[in-house]
């Protein structure tokens, strides 16, 4: 049937897109680099079909990257725990800190043990020597730990027990560098060097995500410290870590790991991976499990346990790998008849309906180009100037609905089957993490949350069928709606939501709403990716932008919008205790639904 072979086809070249490394010139293929309602359909499939899977070698990569990006949200949810981030801002307690001292000490006393057993299993001179270099490092880092005793006058001799975090990665650190990983002998019967070597590969493997942990966070706070704060209580901590020599020790132990792992099996790999990834988990654990009691920003919904929430979303590049114009279009070219023979309803021809894509997008793509560089045109604002975005944006507008009026007027939209579109939406992919963050704030107790999705999508049903094939039926849907009869799309599309301004007062209609049925005070956050995205993410009190287009961000700054990651502006909030507010000028970019979730709901 039509339909499968179109999922088929779908699969095909969607799995392309599973890689990060593919992702971004592929997508620049099929679906160009605009955002709208038409920009990726036309010429998409005209020759989408024809472009070879590349030729990726993930050997091109050293073992460690590769398990880094893998597990980047574990780093994640260590970067955004309150003990991180109020330690970044400065405004940590010294107790806090203390106690944290305190379990570090018991910590890094196993770390420093497990790399004397790493080194006596291996087999080579140079590497024996490289991991007795590494435990050098770590007996420094004890060294430090002392001056900060003596520098905060810290009393580390008060009984501190261990608590369970630590005691867990201790134990863990402990029992993989003497050999008792499964899937090896038990220590005693390691007979070869080989064998002895795999434990020191072993160690290196649950020890290197704690450097790259704590070089990574080195990086990140010291990029945050202000020259002129001369008082930060944590400035020693935070130069210490993002110190050359720190970055160094860290990138030898990952050097030491490929090393090490080069002549091992692809099942020894594994078992490197899964120590790796326990690491990181402990590491999260670790952070979280330190003493916590005073005000925090993080995470964001136990902080605003007592308000409503209201979370949008745009839908198309932001929850979804592909733009839903170009699954539609999809549908339309693929079940569109080949010839005239036993057409039951007046369709175009699949030939015809090709060469009809490919002339809106040549046409989108034009003048779409034409409207951003006139909006650009304009004279650059000095300061933040929201009317003036608003009134460049009704260009933009205009332009979106004419672009609208083509694709009705052509009739490639007319004879589609709603339970193909429902099927396309239920198979859609969707950005990694995104349904999960929905999942989640709508679980969470406590929280009074709604979710809207607001979105250019000629066709709600396709946005629904996405979530409720996910098991999330509670969010709202703002988008276009096809008409039907008897299930067949007739062309025509009841047009609500076309452009930014349409958003914008989708999002202002529904704030207003409950504004009048609830007493309790609203937060607003919204998350986006393209300039048509830009007026509710500026309204929203957190604007939210994930992977924005050049377009996005060329606009914004135009007009004084100020592009901040978000972990930087939270520590800012945090350092200044300041609220969130709407209208201030200020976007906050992610890179990954991953970090909305560390932000928004942490960890768990």
């Amino acid at each position: 049937e039509p339909f499968f072979l179109l999922m088929r086809i779908l699969n095909n070249s969607l799995a392309l897109l599973r890689s990060p490394r593919a992702a971004a010139p592929i997508r620049s293929l099929l679906f160009g680099s605009k955002k709208s309602s038409v920009s990726r359909s036309a010429a998409a499939f005209s020759s989408a079909m024809s472009i070879p899977p590349p030729s990726i070698s993930t050997s091109e990569e050293a073992l460690a990257g590769r398990l880094w990006i893998k597990f980047n949200r574990e780093c994640l949810f260590s970067m955004y725990s309150p003990f991180a981030v109020s330690l970044a801002a400065g405004n940590l307690k010294i107790e806090t800190f203390r106690q944290y001292i305190a379990q570090d000490v018991h910590f890094l006393k196993a770390f420093a043990h497990a790399y004397e057993l790493a080194a006596e299993c291996a087999d080579d001179d140079d590497d024996k020597l490289a991991i007795s270099d590494l435990r050098k490092s770590v007996m420094d880092e004890l060294k430090m730990h002392d001056s900060f005793v003596q520098d905060w006058d810290l009393d580390i001799s008060k009984e501190v027990s261990v608590n369970s975090a630590t005691l867990r990665y201790t134990e863990f650190l402990l029992a993989t560098s003497s050999g008792k990983v499964e899937g090896l002998k038990a220590p005693g019967m390691l007979d070869t060097p080989f064998e002895k070597t795999k434990v020191a590969a072993y160690t290196l493997g649950a020890v290197t995500p704690c450097m790259k942990l704590y070089a990574f966070l080195g990086k990140e706070f010291g990029a945050l410290l202000d020259s002129s704060e001369a008082n930060h209580p944590y400035k020693k901590w935070i130069e210490n870590y993002s110190s050359d020599a720190f970055q160094a020790s860290a990138k030898q132990t990952e050097d030491l790991l490929e090393k090490l792992s080069v002549c091992m099996t692809g099942e020894e790999l594994d078992i490197i991976e899964k120590l790796y990834q326990q690491a990181m988990k402990l590491e999260v654990e670790f952070f979280h499990a330190q003493p916590f009691a005073q005000p925090t920003i993080v995470p964001l919904l136990k902080n605003h346990s007592k308000d409503e929430l209201m979370i949008f979303s745009d839908f198309d590049l932001t929850c979804t790998v592909v733009d839903s114009s170009a699954i539609l279009a999809e549908i339309a070219i693929v079940t569109a008849p080949k010839d005239d023979q036993g057409q039951q309803i007046n369709r175009m021809l699949s030939a015809d309906l090709k060469n009809t894509w490919s002339l809106l997008s040549k046409q989108y793509t034009e003048h779409y180009e034409e409207c951003i560089e006139s909006i650009l045109n304009k004279e650059k604002a000095d300061k933040f100037d929201y009317e003036g975005l608003c009134e460049a944006l009704e260009q933009l507008s205009e332009f979106e609905k004419k672009a609208n009026d083509r694709v009705i007027e052509s009739g490639v939209l007319k004879g589609l089957n709603l339970d193909d579109i429902k099927r396309a939406g239920e198979r859609l992919i969707l950005q990694d993490g995104c349904i999960n963050v929905f999942q989640k704030i709508l679980k969470t107790q406590d929280v009074n949350a709604k979710l809207h999705v607001l979105s250019y999508c000629w066709c709600g049903d396709l946005i629904r069928a996405a979530f409720s094939a996910r098991g999330v039926d509670a969010v709202e849907v703002h988008a276009n709606e096809f008409t039907f009869e008897e299930s067949i799309s007739t062309g025509e599309i009841e047009r609500k939501v076309e452009s930014p301004i349409d958003k914008a007062q989708q999002f202002k209609s529904i704030l207003q709403n409950r504004k009048k049925d609830e007493e309790k005070s609203i937060l607003t956050v919204y998350i986006g990716d393209s300039v048509g995205d830009l007026l509710c993410l500026l309204e929203a009190d957190i604007g939210i932008v994930v992977a924005s287009s050049s377009s996005l961000r060329r606009v914004g700054s135009h007009f004084g919008v100020s592009f901040v990651p978000l972990f930087s502006g939270i520590v800012q909030k945090q350092k200044q205790e300041e609220t969130w507010k709407g209208l201030s000028g200020t976007l906050y970019t992610v890179s990954s639904w991953a970090e909305i979730h560390s932000f928004a709901l942490g960890w768990e």
